[in-house]
């Protein structure tokens, strides 16, 4: 049932049986089919959710059309448009998912509700969003200084076998270039 996301929480923070009890409150199961959207762009935000199967893409689009992979979300991972949640804004990066996907989502109200109470939850909170901020530091960094070779080593370190999962020009969307440049890098890696 929940042991993935208690499982995935208990190792981020060490949670008591109250706030696990709590959070099981809140959390439903649902399913994402591949295609399908977990939030729009220009939506308005209300709900987390914990991934526990599956690939999420957050892309965005720039003013010629052209498609970013902004990340993507491999399971276990928290997805949701934060910035939106927070600053109760139109969401500006959709997220999609990738693959079939497995998913534990709540109400960001009733986790904010159950944060004024609850030490844990919100030390929860504050950590999720400060790896979330530093993931987010890291890649731009890497984007700038970085060429796409390194950046491809990069992704298969960090998402083992997501080649094997989606479509590649997603991945050439990731980095930053076009499918074309990743051939080319598959290429001469294989040598």
């Amino acid at each position: 049932m929940m042991e993935n996301i208690i499982s995935f929480f208990n190792n981020i923070i060490p949670l008591s049986e109250k706030t696990l009890g709590l959070m099981s409150k809140v959390f439903i199961s649902a399913e994402l089919k591949k295609g399908e959207y977990f939030i729009r762009k220009g939506q308005f935000a209300k709900e987390i959710a914990f991934l526990e199967a599956g690939i999420v893409r957050a892309y965005y689009i720039n003013n010629e059309g052209k498609e970013y992979n902004k990340t993507f979300f491999s399971a276990p991972a928290i997805i949701g448009s934060y910035a939106s949640l927070i600053s109760k804004s139109k969401n500006a990066v959709a997220q999609q998912a990738l693959t079939d996907c497995k998913i534990w989502k709540a109400s960001f109200h009733e986790i904010e509700k159950l944060s004024e109470g609850n030490f844990e939850i919100e030390r929860l909170r504050r950590i999720i969003a400060e790896n979330y901020f530093l993931s987010n530091e890291k890649k731009e960094i890497e984007m700038a200084l970085l060429d796409a070779e390194e950046r491809y080593l990069i992704l298969q370190e960090e998402y083992p076998g997501i080649e094997l999962k989606i479509p590649q020009y997603h991945i050439a969307y990731y980095l930053g270039i076009s499918a074309t440049q990743l051939s080319r890098i598959r290429n001469k890696m294989s040598r």
